[in-house]
Formats: C-alpha cells, structure tokens, sequence
C-alpha cells in the first residue's frame, strides 16, 4: 500500500490542494488497491488557506511513513523554508522517495535543490522569476509536466491533474488511470505545451477577432484556408498571425489542429464512427493525417484512444 503525504502550510493555495485530494485522497472501494493519504502539516494550529477556508490536518514531525509527498503550491517570492521543514524533506528525497509539486510548488523543490541537473516548469505566469532565482536549472517552457520517476512538477493548477495521473498510471496501470481521468472529466493523456491554456482574454475591441475564432470552431470539418481565416477577422494575413500569436501563443494553424483534436477525441469517445469518418469530421484530411497528429500530441494512435475508453466503460457499467 503506497502513503501519500499531502503537504499543507499557512496560505496554501486551497484549489491545489484539493487537487491532490481527489487525486488520491478519495476513497477509492471499487478499486482492489489503492493509496492511503493524508493531508499533512508541519504546524500545530489550524491552516489558513488562500481561499480563507481554515484547515485541521495531521500534525506530523517527518514523512517516514510516507511513499510520495506531494506540494501543491509554495510563495513565488523569497521565503524561509522551516528547518524542521526542510531537513525532513531532504531526508525523503535522499532516500530516493517520490516528491511531486503544482503550481508553483516547483519554487520549494528547486530552494531545496531537488531540480538541480532537472528539467523543471511552473506556471507560466512565474516563469521569468523562477528562471532568474534559479538560472543553473534547466526550465522548460512548453510541457504540462516534468517527471523522472522520482522528482516532478507541473506547468499549472489543472497541470497538476496530469502529472497525478502519470504517478497512478505508473503505480497502477493504464486502465485504473483512465478511470480517475473519466471522473476528473479530463484527458487520460493530455499532452502538449502549456501555451495552448495561457489564452489572455480579449478585449471589446477583439469582436472581428473572437467572431473568426466562433466561426473558426463551427467549421471544423472544413478546409480552412489561413487567408480565408484572417479574412473572417478582417485582418491582413500577417497581423492576423502577430494577433494570434499574442493571444493565444499559437499559431492559426496549430490552433486549428488542437480544436480538431479535442473534437475527434470527444467522437472516438462517444461515437460508432470509423478512423476515416472521424477525420472527416474533425477537418483532418483523412486518417492517415489524423493519426499522425496523434501520435505527435498524444503518444498514442486514434484507435488506442478509443479502446481505452471502452475498456473504461467495461468497467463501469460492470
């Protein structure tokens, strides 16, 4: 049975947190095995949380009984780590035990120096002061996760979701994660760059623009052009694409391949369709296209995609 540790502390931030609870603090009876967890502090008195939501945990003095602690957040700016804090969480990650951070609980695991000679990411929103306050670790800018089989951190909030998915596949296997990924209502295999989720809103002045991205998203299963795109906006070609850019990180192209991913998913899971019939659909060319984008989004082929989730569905309806 693994032990799960949950790591709270004054202001942590509440939806992380709660994050790793229903990752795995649920109780999980329709499973044979599962993990044992507790939410976990370091300090005596009832925690505030960012939220104002005050907390009673399990006080503790170490994390020997633990497997996997997780971090749901830490502060971006410049903090002191408790010593009783920090000298046991060194000795969990010197004897080789799971540590896994969200959010910007990266910036703990990299003051204690568990992402030295790593590949590290927070969300993108810290990313400039997490690279300037530790230069000498190796910052990934698009990934939703880090994770090496024993150090991990995530891109965001939701991100977390991933990288705690990747922790049950690993311990528990393809089938029990896509379980946990159909209740979360969420991707068993989301993969791609944190820049597709940092969309900044628009303003009034962007209704030309949102109109072509709404007419865009009803067009799927269209052939596109990117002129007849930026024609929609009424925008030349190329301020188009610096628009595109600028609010979304991606390009037109890429943004359209992403939406026709996310809706030749929603059919393999719900629909009787073929390969073929869902790349059209989807505004793909033909299958071969759509298999390839896949592959390079996902890891994974259109029909695996769907065979896990009947295999899923199998064990739900049992």
């Amino acid at each position: 049975m693994k032990r799960v540790a949950i790591l709270s502390y004054p202001s942590v931030a509440f939806f992380e947190l709660g994050c790793a609870v229903e990752l795995f603090g649920l109780p999980r009876p329709e499973f044979e095995d599962w993990y044992e967890c507790d939410v976990v502090s370091f300090v005596s008195k009832p925690l505030e949380t960012t939220s104002g939501i005050k907390l009673i945990c399990k006080q503790i003095d170490n994390f020997n009984d633990y497997d996997l602690v997780v971090v749901p957040s830490w502060p971006v700016h410049k903090v002191h780590v408790p010593d009783d804090l920090s000298a046991e969480l060194c000795k969990f990650y010197a004897d080789n035990k799971q540590i896994i951070s969200f959010c910007s609980g990266a910036f703990l695991l990299a003051t204690l120096g568990f992402l030295s000679n790593r590949q590290a990411i927070t969300h993108w929103r810290y990313a400039d002061e997490f690279k300037s306050r530790f230069p000498s670790i190796e910052y990934i800018e698009d990934t939703l996760y880090c994770f090496d089989g024993q150090v991990g951190c995530s891109a965001g909030s939701a991100a977390g979701l991933d990288l705690g998915l990747e922790i049950i596949r690993q311990d528990f296997g393809h089938h029990i994660a896509n379980a946990i990924a159909r209740r979360l209502v969420i991707s068993a295999h989301r993969k791609g760059s944190q820049s597709q989720f940092s969309e900044k809103p628009m303003s009034p002045d962007n209704s030309r623009f949102s109109a072509a991205i709404d007419w865009a998203l009803k067009n799927l299963n269209s052939n596109i052009d990117m002129s007849s795109f930026a024609d929609k906006a009424v925008m030349s070609r190329r301020s188009f694409d610096r628009k595109f850019k600028a609010t979304f990180n991606l390009t037109p192209k890429e943004w359209l391949t992403f939406q026709r991913l996310n809706f030749a998913k929603s059919m393999l899971e719900t629909k009787p369709y073929s390969v073929e019939k869902v790349a059209e659909l989807s505004g793909f060319n033909n299958g071969i296209t759509m298999r390839h984008h896949f592959r390079k989004e996902l890891g994974i082929s259109p029909t695996y995609y769907r065979e896990q989730f009947k295999e899923l569905d199998k064990k739900t309806s049992a």
